[in-house]
């Protein structure tokens, strides 16, 4: 069974908790950051600075992440947030 989604997982939290798995913030536009994953491969992710995410967001990114790494969401939210 799918742990439920944080639903108060701000931006800001979520950026400390990938630059933990050696994300590197490159970019910062308005209210978005742009970490990368020197790799191999080199991996992207725009990231929201806002408050709190939207599920629809999160749930995308950690999808994208989910590719990226080979795992399961579960393994996933268990590799961010120990």
């Amino acid at each position: 069974m799918t742990p439920r989604l944080p639903r108060d997982l701000g931006g800001p939290e979520l950026i400390r908790a990938l630059k933990h798995q050696g994300y590197v913030l490159t970019r910062v536009v308005g209210s978005h950051a742009r970490l990368t994953h020197p790799g191999p491969p080199e991996h992207h992710l725009t990231i929201p600075r806002h408050d709190v995410l939207k599920i629809g967001t999160l749930s995308s990114i950690l999808d994208d992440l989910g590719r990226a790494w080979n795992a399961t969401r579960t393994e996933v939210l268990a590799r961010l947030f120990p």
